[in-house]
């Protein structure tokens, strides 16, 4: 074989391997922007979550939220499941007058054959009353809850998309707790969270962290006391893994006391943290709206709830 032909040959055979070698960094560089939180897409689930209206259990709203949501997990995890539970309430702008509400915490499962269990949690309905509103003749209108609900689904939808292409090194069990916000106090309120505390058998978690109104725009989010107090360590842990990744909204300092969907299992002994910017003016207003909130909030509660996913504490 004549020189110039082995040159042909091997030149031919070095520009093979690298277009194979550019091909495979391609692949990694796919795949890694794939497992990636996205917060445009985030921010699209939170909009969406919104464009049904306003979702209180009870209405078609909530209804149809329920089997979107149902939906959209089930593309990610085929163990998704409802937990239907009733609730007797009472029934607003009516003196004493009594319904019954069906409704329905939503649990998907990812990473089933590990044996340690992390939960992440978050709330799906929306407030049925303005309460907060200035104005006494809309306080009886339903709020559309974008910070308020949607923005805690979002990002854990969000992680549900990332779980999928990147099995966890731990069992996930995503929670959407039903019944939240619904009544005039606490005690009609955190149905789902109290349901699932009692009813938890398979699904039971070693520990879990709990989203709520992280959404905002302005977002600082300081150490919810009641998680403080039941679970310094492990709360403790969260906040010094937020600022080790530059997370600057998550602030080391005790905020608040916020009764919530956490309170319920930690009241049945299992360590919950709540990640929740509580100052916020447009709480159980009308004025709750998709213009309030930012997809870089969902990134940076995204990033953090995603490292210790993969990473541990």
């Amino acid at each position: 074989m004549k020189l110039s032909q082995l040159a042909s040959i091997f030149f031919i055979l070095s520009c093979c391997m690298l277009s194979l070698l550019a091909t495979a960094q391609d692949d990694v560089v796919d795949k890694k922007q794939l497992t990636t939180f996205d917060s445009n897409n985030a921010f699209e689930i939170l909009k969406k979550q919104c464009e049904f209206g306003p979702r209180p259990p009870g209405s078609e709203e909530h209804k149809k939220t329920r089997d979107y949501l149902f939906t959209e997990l089930k593309k990610y995890t085929d163990t998704v499941s409802l937990q239907p539970f009733t609730a007797a309430v009472d029934s607003f702008g009516i003196p004493k007058q009594r319904k019954t509400l069906h409704m329905n915490n939503i649990i998907a499962e990812f990473g089933s054959s590990h044996s340690e269990t992390l939960l992440l949690a978050a709330h799906w309905d929306t407030r049925p009353i303005a309460d907060k509103e200035p104005d006494k003749d809309v306080q009886l209108n339903p709020i559309l809850g974008a910070n308020d609900g949607a923005s805690g689904v979002a990002v854990l939808l969000e992680i549900a998309r990332i779980l999928k292409l990147k099995p966890p090194p731990r069992r996930i069990v995503i929670v959407l707790f039903d019944g939240e916000d619904y009544g005039k106090s606490t005690d009609q309120m955190f149905f789902g969270s109290r349901y699932f505390a009692k009813n938890m058998g398979k699904w039971k978690p070693d520990y879990g962290i709990l989203l709520d109104m992280i959404g905002d725009k302005d977002l600082e989010i300081p150490i919810e006391q009641y998680s403080w107090v039941a679970n310094r360590e492990y709360t403790d842990s969260i906040w010094k893994r937020a600022i080790e990744l530059g997370l600057a909204p998550f602030q080391y300092r005790i905020g608040p006391a916020i009764m919530d969907d956490h309170v319920p299992l930690i009241e049945v002994g299992i360590p919950m943290v709540n990640i929740i910017d509580f100052d916020y003016p447009y709480w159980h207003t009308l004025e709750d709206t998709v213009d309030k909130c930012s997809p870089k909030s969902l990134e940076i509660v995204g990033k953090l709830v995603v490292n210790i996913i993969y990473e541990g504490l």
